[in-house]
């Protein structure tokens, strides 16, 4: 076999794998918390702005993962002027079934809404994260670089879960969305905007970690569209409501638009987070593709309609 034949192996298994990682909200938007909701086993963090509930043994985990969360709530606050109420459980492996989504259950690692204001992560390390990275050898020289700076370990070892950490803000800005009551207009803007405001708050204000959130989209995008059946927006908006394109397929999209939220946010700035809110705060109205497509380009930024109108040109 040859070294481009393992490569392409390699990054086909990348490719349907992330799909667990960045499966969309829609999943579990209808699995609320049926088993426990007062978690009388496990611990509260207080002194924090959401309500935090974790794992024995925890409690310092628990503490670093409140912090960030915190620190975007206020940094969002500041912005939009808007702080959901959430719930979020950070679970030793003994602890997850109990919280997590049904779909889930088996599946410890996976950072994810319950629902709206229930919001569940991992504590520990898990073979799982550790399942996303193939041998650094078999990258392309370039994103082996990347991946060693985001994800390497001073004893050489590598670990994801700086990525899996930062995806919970991911989640939870689904909860911002949710119970501010935007309307998003399509699938492609709910997920795109939770991405725009994982990125800004990053880059405003813990730069030091855009190498753990760009490089894995990074290796998955650079690998090209070859593999796909389907790239374009028309089907996504169709095939999104019953991940009808496959979980392969959904993992390039979800990549793309990490892409897309990085290349926004260099070309407006911190302000466009604020614009786009209150856009979809406004303009809660029926419009067209055309219509909506216009209104980001006159009220928001140019970047932010081109991801419409020019996403298949760059295929």
């Amino acid at each position: 076999m040859t070294a481009n034949s393992k490569n392409s192996i390699m990054i086909s298994a990348i490719r349907i794998t992330i799909v667990f990682l960045l499966f969309c909200d829609f999943s579990f938007a209808q699995d609320t918390l049926n088993t426990i909701t007062k978690p009388l086993h496990l611990e509260e963090l207080t002194g924090f702005t959401q309500t935090f509930y974790y794992s024995q043994g925890q409690e310092e985990r628990a503490n670093s993962i409140a912090v960030f969360m915190d620190n975007a709530g206020t940094y969002f606050q500041k912005e939009i002027g808007f702080t959901p109420k959430t719930t979020l459980y950070i679970l030793a492996p003994q602890d997850w079934k109990d919280f997590a989504a049904k779909p889930l259950q088996e599946v410890y690692g996976f950072p994810h809404n319950v629902d709206s204001g229930h919001l569940v992560i991992a504590a520990e390390d898990n073979d799982f994260w550790r399942s996303f990275l193939p041998p650094i050898e078999q990258l392309p020289s370039p994103i082996a670089t990347e991946v060693i700076k985001a994800y390497g370990k001073p004893d050489g070892s590598f670990s994801m879960m700086p990525f899996f950490d930062l995806l919970a803000l991911h989640e939870m800005g689904h909860s911002y969305t949710a119970q501010a009551g935007l309307k998003m207009h399509n699938y492609l803007m709910g997920e795109l905007f939770v991405n725009i405001m994982l990125h800004a708050y990053i880059a405003e204000k813990q730069p030091e970690l855009l190498s753990a959130l760009e490089a894995f989209p990074n290796m998955v995008v650079g690998a090209g569209t070859a593999a796909y059946k389907y790239t374009s927006l028309k089907d996504f908006e169709e095939l999104y409501p019953t991940l009808g394109m496959g979980p392969k397929n959904y993992g390039w999209y979800q990549s793309k638009l990490h892409s897309a939220a990085k290349d926004i946010y260099n070309s407006a700035g911190k302000e466009v987070l604020q614009k786009l809110w209150r856009a979809l705060e406004n303009h809660q109205e029926e419009m067209n593709v055309e219509a909506f497509i216009s209104m980001l380009n006159k009220e928001v930024h140019p970047s932010v309609a081109n991801v419409y109108l020019e996403w298949n040109k760059a295929e």
